[in-house]
């Protein structure tokens, strides 16, 4: 691994840097991959926008397709994606340290700096450790989501098809990426009342979108009787996302002839539960997304804009910042000179931080969907809600996709590159070395509300 470094130059460079270049390469390479003959069914190459797009969507585990994923690809094109999707989710670093480890090599600082970034912990203490995790987990979670699928597809389809499927579905699952091989472009709906599909993909999603430590936490509990101030924070917030999530389309689609309406209260309860979930960056969908309406729509943009969960194979602003933001405004509200999560006081950086995320991923939406409203020919709500699920890689569409203009998918891609980097980690990438401010500015007053 180090030797890739030095021969690309990277050594010197910060880790944000190394990891913006390390997704924009494998983008590269999976495009030209699917760009060739042998991945397209009918012999004839892509469009290289076309392929690029889609792996820029695989890399970016975020499931918006041009073309059907089922039906275009050949097995070689759909193991291309699915490759793609694993090196997304888990990340190029994750996979360089297990190459690492099988030969047994040493994991420098350096590479542990990166890690830490990739991850998004706050140190590099355990660095190491977290990252075997995340093969075991990963490995663990997406096996046996494979023969839970496989089990439930054996009786539509033959058993070769129903392992093939089970695994292509089980990993794009995991990883909150929404591809899908039933062609037509029909996700799950064909699953919309079936509860084995339903829990065992909502389940899929849920842990591929709260995070390795989360999942560490909860398997340490045993021992440790306790649970980080990070694990509390995303259980709760998922826990509370995913009932209200619920409990809206409930509500705005009961009567909606077009989506619940062809339901029974099973079916009702099942699908308004999957599409909360699916927001979490998974991208598939029970329901017909362009058949919601419009309040709905817009809730679940909400949704897609906060995401997952740091350190998970999600994006989104995360939950975390979504949680500091409320306890911020709480804690304003009350007269708190603290904010506070679970009896414990946040520092100032923190919600710093989370402010500027906030910020800058709102500034980045609007400013792709203003650009997309000039070079497409849609609806307001349709663009925004395409732009909200490419920067929260979520996958969901109201079907524009396939209809976008060559400078509309290659906006859409930068959405979805910049979705699965973040901003903050983007914006690092590009400022150059950072120098000690050796003073500080006369503290001011202004004017508020």
């Amino acid at each position: 691994m180090m030797n890739l470094f030095r021969m690309l130059k990277l050594t010197t460079w910060s880790p944000p840097r190394v990891l913006v270049t390390g997704f924009a390469l494998i983008i590269m390479i999976g495009s030209f991959l699917l760009y060739i003959p042998a991945a397209s069914t009918n012999g004839v190459s892509l469009s290289y926008i076309d392929a690029l797009f889609t792996a820029a969507s695989a890399v970016c585990v975020t499931g918006l397709v041009v073309v059907d994923t089922g039906t275009h690809f050949t097995i070689f094109g759909q193991i291309v994606i699915l490759t793609l999707i694993q090196l997304g989710g888990l990340g190029f670093m994750t996979m360089a340290t297990l190459f690492a480890f099988m030969l047994k090599k040493r994991i420098s600082l350096r590479e542990r700096l990166i890690l830490q970034e990739a991850m998004n912990q706050s140190s590099i203490e355990g660095i190491v450790r977290l990252i075997k995790k995340v093969f075991i987990y990963s490995v663990v979670i997406e096996l046996a989501g494979a023969v839970l699928f496989t089990i439930r597809w054996a009786f539509d389809m033959p058993f070769k098809q129903a392992v093939y499927f089970g695994i292509f579905h089980s990993i794009s699952l995991f990883n909150n990426a929404g591809f899908d091989l039933f062609g037509e472009f029909r996700s799950l709906t064909l699953y919309a009342e079936d509860p084995i599909i339903n829990i065992t993909a909502m389940l899929l999603i849920i842990l591929g979108g709260i995070g390795f430590v989360v999942l560490s936490d909860l398997l340490d509990y045993k021992k440790t009787r306790r649970l980080s101030l990070h694990s509390k924070v995303v259980l709760s917030m998922t826990g509370v996302l995913i009932m209200v999530g619920a409990f809206v389309v409930f509500i705005f689609e009961y009567t909606n002839e077009a989506t619940l309406g062809l339901y029974g209260l099973d079916g009702k309860v099942w699908t308004s539960f999957f599409q909360s979930v699916t927001p979490r960056t998974a991208g598939a969908n029970t329901l017909d997304i362009a058949s919601l309406r419009q309040a709905t729509q817009f809730f679940i943009i909400i949704l897609m804009f906060i995401g997952a969960s740091p350190g998970s194979t999600g994006s989104g602003i995360k939950t975390t910042t979504f949680a500091i933001l409320l306890a911020s405004v709480f804690a304003m509200i009350r007269g708190k000179d603290d904010v506070v999560l679970f009896r414990m006081r946040l520092a100032k950086e923190r919600i710093l931080k989370a402010l500027t995320i906030t910020i800058l991923s709102l500034v980045f939406v609007v400013s792709i969907t203003m650009v997309l409203t000039t070079t497409e020919d849609q609806q307001f709500l349709k663009i925004l809600f395409e732009t909200t699920s490419a920067f929260g890689t979520v996958g969901l569409s109201m079907g524009i996709t396939p209809e976008l203009t060559v400078v509309g998918k290659l906006l859409i891609c930068l959405a979805m590159f910049v979705g699965r980097l973040g901003p903050l980690t983007l914006a690092y990438a590009l400022k150059t070395k950072k120098e000690k401010t050796l003073y500080r500015h006369p503290e001011g007053n202004l004017i508020i509300g």
